[in-house]
């Protein structure tokens, strides 16, 4: 169908939102660069760009959907977050957020650590080269198998996570012959102010070990007297996508008065505090993310303040971005299928993804912007829900948003700040494919993981 014979949607102006929407953007041509990755542009054809490239030949040369990673800026934040924190403290990327070799050949040759979660992300890393001595393993419950393999290849902590873990890790590393650095991860009663399955420091869950009622003490108590451990300090991570620091000052004070107590009852200064990660990247216009400088210098002042009234001396700090460093630098690209105008209500445009390539909204009920960006457009504002080919209701990829209303089938559009826990948390539901990953950098592409095909799919169906 042409876009001239296409039936139009219901114009924003028709609809009655009853407050609930925001208003449409006055140029929907017009880019946020809050959520879109650093080398974003439009082209004079009114096409998006990225690394010098039109999507329009990205999409025939690789395929919709898609994820397309701007390496120089993912490269760029990288410095940004080592520059910000300086030679005084580490940056661990957090791996769980998205990982392949390709990143961490990045994250090597600009300086970064590595935190990884399972025994596959420790392979990833190992293989690409990471040295061990700048992984941190995490994970509320490694196997046997998983700490062998990281203490033999001398991993350069692990950050514990229970009094059975204290007592797994001292005995495989004692049987090793190793003393294992170590962290204790502590639960610090903070209620971060995000998604209920994304916050991670309140105490009715499953993660670290907990101060109240005197746990994470009894557990320091454990660690200090057990000879195949070298605990290093104290690790707390409050949860994901925040912008508030009003939570890490309290966990930080937190953890401050339990290496003050640590020190009046062992005569030990622990040297190191892990603050996690968790800070939030820009979705929507409405996201106003703070700057890594912002929060390197937040963080150590909120330290020094609460070491200096404890009388400590103030450790080594450690943080833990992940999605704040690779989230922003992604965009999906998909093909526009069906479009279903729903009269009063909004737009229902199908696109070739789904759920499959991005969970977090059916799972998070997390917001997402979108555009057309395989031209420009002068029509109307349409109220738009972009969904999947998934064969689910709640297969929602972007819940509510503007689209002109001259879109038609074949469209491109793209939806930005993907990086993280997408492609992740991508799965094979309804058999879907799981698309490629294709870093673009001064004008060329290269894909770092491919698309899967069927054969992919039928090899592990051993029947």
């Amino acid at each position: 169908m042409s876009r001239s014979a296409h039936p139009a949607g219901p114009r924003y102006a028709d609809v009655i939102p009853e407050g609930h929407y925001a208003a449409p953007p006055a140029d929907l041509n017009v880019l946020d660069p809050k959520v879109w990755s650093r080398t974003v542009t439009r082209d004079a054809s009114g096409g998006l760009t990225v690394g010098g490239i039109e999507v329009a030949r990205l999409a025939e040369e690789f395929g919709t959907p898609a994820y397309f990673m701007d390496e120089s800026d993912f490269r760029a934040r990288c410095r940004a977050w080592r520059e910000a924190f300086g030679t005084e403290a580490d940056v661990f990327y957090a791996g769980k957020a998205f990982l392949s070799r390709a990143i961490v050949k990045w994250l090597y040759e600009e300086g970064l650590n590595l935190d990884v979660c399972s025994g596959g992300e420790l392979t990833t890393a190992l293989s690409a080269g990471m040295p061990a001595e700048r992984i941190a393993f995490h994970g509320n419950n490694k196997s046997e198998e998983e700490i062998e393999r990281a203490v033999e290849a001398g991993v350069g902590r692990i950050v514990l996570d229970s009094f059975q873990e204290i007592v797994r890790v001292a005995h495989i590393a004692q049987r090793l012959g190793k003393r294992q650095p170590v962290l204790i991860r502590v639960t610090v009663g903070v209620e971060a102010h995000t998604h209920e399955f994304i916050a991670t420091a309140h105490e009715d869950q499953k993660f670290g070990i907990a101060l109240a009622g005197g746990q994470a003490a009894e557990a320091v108590r454990r660690a200090l007297k057990l000879d195949g451990l070298e605990l290093l300090g104290i690790h707390s991570h409050i949860g994901s996508q925040i912008f508030d620091m009003a939570g890490f000052e309290v966990s930080a004070r937190r953890v401050v008065q339990l290496l003050a107590e640590v020190r009046d009852e062992h005569g030990v200064e622990l040297p190191e505090i892990d603050l996690g990660g968790g800070l939030g990247i820009a979705y929507t216009s409405e996201d106003d993310p703070r700057e890594p400088h912002e929060i390197a210098k937040a963080l150590s002042e909120i330290v020094t303040r609460e070491c200096e009234a404890a009388k400590l001396r103030s450790p080594r700090i450690s943080v833990e971005p992940g999605r704040a460093i690779v989230g922003p630098t992604a965009f999906t690209l998909y093909r526009v299928g069906t479009i279903k105008h729903l009269d009063g209500l909004r737009t229902y445009v199908s696109v070739d993804g789904g759920m499959s390539d991005n969970i977090r909204t059916a799972l998070y009920d997390a917001e997402y912007s979108v555009a057309l960006v395989s031209r420009t457009s002068t029509a109307e504002p349409m109220l738009s829900r972009v969904v999947g080919k998934h064969c689910e209701s709640g297969d929602i990829v972007v819940k509510d948003a503007f689209l002109p209303a001259d879109l038609a089938p074949g469209d491109l559009i793209a939806v930005p700040a993907t990086g993280a826990y997408c492609r992740s948390m991508a799965s094979n539901y309804n058999h879907a494919l799981r698309p490629p990953v294709v870093a673009v950098k001064d004008g060329e592409a290269r894909v770092i993981i491919r698309r899967e095909t069927e054969e992919d799919l039928l090899r592990l169906d051993v029947g």
